[in-house]
């Protein structure tokens, strides 16, 4: 599935993942290939990407959206520190 993280600032992340894992607003939930659809709005914490070739990525977040859709993963964050 395909990842695009976007802060106002920039784009902080593109590409094909197996994973990700999100601070969602009514708790923490994980995203994989043919997910159901989803739009939820998220609280500050971190987002943990797990990419195509198995290497491990995590972001700091103070909230944001998060839209999954035909394996097309979308965040809008508010701030982003990566790790």
């Amino acid at each position: 599935m395909n990842l695009t993280i976007l802060s106002p600032e920039k784009e902080i992340f593109a590409g094909e993942v197996k994973s990700v894992k999100v601070p969602g607003s009514a708790g923490q939930f994980e995203m994989l290939d043919n997910h159901a659809p989803i739009v939820s709005s998220l609280k500050a914490g971190e987002i943990r990407v797990i990419k195509s070739n198995g290497e491990k990525i995590s972001f700091v977040v103070d909230g944001g959206f998060v839209e999954m859709l035909n394996n097309e993963v979308s965040l809008l964050v508010a701030w982003v520190k990566g790790n």
